[in-house]
């Protein structure tokens, strides 16, 4: 039987890896610029924040040279002079932030990551692993976040090293929020509209909801059939979850909920209102703007006509009067 050293598990129940936009457009970036010359390979990177202990804040980062065999994944080289020269230079901008670990573009664990993490110990005393997927296809969060343990076995064999998932999350300060946002404004499709930008955001957050929902089911059903162990810490959180869902079957928390619904249903129903009678005048207006533009037409058009009839009668009429002048002259020369 394996056990995890119940010493480490202790200090890392409940540790949290808090991780920051910028951090997040930084291995991005690097990614984006290493995939130019070669789309497979996966970068590395420090990762520069605080330890709290029970928080790791981790807020922002630099790339490193890193190359590997992709045949043979224990050949790789790291550049050791390259990260102390460039934490030397980040000590100077800001001194509160410390080396906390590394990432890498994964987009899943590597044979080689355990060797790397202890070269990491050179420079830090417990390094965190953060693997982001540049690569996301799934909803949800792009990281994951890992500390190395050691594992004990009751038979007296040797240890063997691993790497304990831990919860990460996504935060940012108001700075980074407005940055994301001014970001987001750029990058935005001109060709979709507010409305429908909001309703497939809306879509992708209910996918990720139903992806969780449906990760719990089978893991509870996995529980009840006898194939996993009982987690009581899991268990809790999801019954601390269950608790903070309404009671349906009280009348008047259903009567609330439907009052609430009505009154949201109400606005939408006199927007719609509002939108079909304005649309209606533009178009009453429009009709209206095109039949006065077609009556000013015919008008010009009329008047134009009756000036050319006045000029052809005018012509006519002079040409008539030329005609008499000559036959008039005419008589009398015949008379003379």
């Amino acid at each position: 039987m394996v056990a995890s050293s119940a010493e480490q598990i202790s200090s890392l129940a409940g540790t949290t890896v808090i991780v920051h936009p910028l951090v997040l457009l930084s291995v991005a970036d690097h990614h984006a610029r290493s995939a130019a010359q070669s789309p497979n390979k996966r970068v590395i990177g420090v990762l520069l924040g605080q330890d709290n202990g029970k928080t790791v804040n981790v807020a922002n980062s630099f790339g490193i040279p890193f190359e590997e065999d992709e045949k043979d994944p224990k050949t790789w080289f790291l550049d050791h002079n390259y990260i102390e020269g460039m934490w030397e230079m980040f000590k100077k901008v800001n001194a509160r932030e410390r080396m906390i670990g590394w990432y890498h573009s994964g987009p899943k664990l590597r044979a080689s990551d355990q060797e790397i993490n202890d070269l990491f110990k050179r420079y830090i005393a417990r390094p965190v692993m953060v693997i982001v997927d540049v690569r996301q296809q799934a909803v949800g969060i792009p990281t994951d976040a890992y500390f190395a343990v050691e594992e004990i076995k009751d038979d007296g064999t040797e240890t063997r090293k691993t790497f304990l998932h831990v919860p990460s999350a996504i935060e940012a300060e108001e700075a980074e929020e407005i940055g994301v946002e001014h970001l987001l404004r750029d990058i935005k499709d001109s060709t979709t509209t507010t409305l429908s930008t909001r309703i497939s955001n809306q879509l992708a957050s209910l996918r990720g909801l139903q992806s969780r929902l449906l990760e719990i089911r089978d893991y509870l059903q996995s529980v009840a059939a006898g194939v996993l162990p009982v987690n009581h810490q899991i268990i809790y959180h999801l019954q601390d979850m269950l608790n903070l869902l309404p009671d349906l079957d009280d009348p008047t928390k259903t009567k609330s909920f439907n009052a609430n619904t009505n009154d949201q249903l109400l606005v939408v129903y006199l927007s719609s209102l509002a939108r079909a009678v304005i649309a209606l005048h533009a178009l009453v207006d429009n009709k209206e703007t095109n039949g006065r533009a077609e009556l000013e037409e015919g008008k010009s058009d009329t008047k134009a006509d009756d000036e050319k009839a006045k000029k052809v009668g005018k012509a006519e009429s002079k040409s008539k009067e030329k005609g008499k002048e000559s036959e008039a002259k005419g008589s009398k020369e015949d008379k003379s």
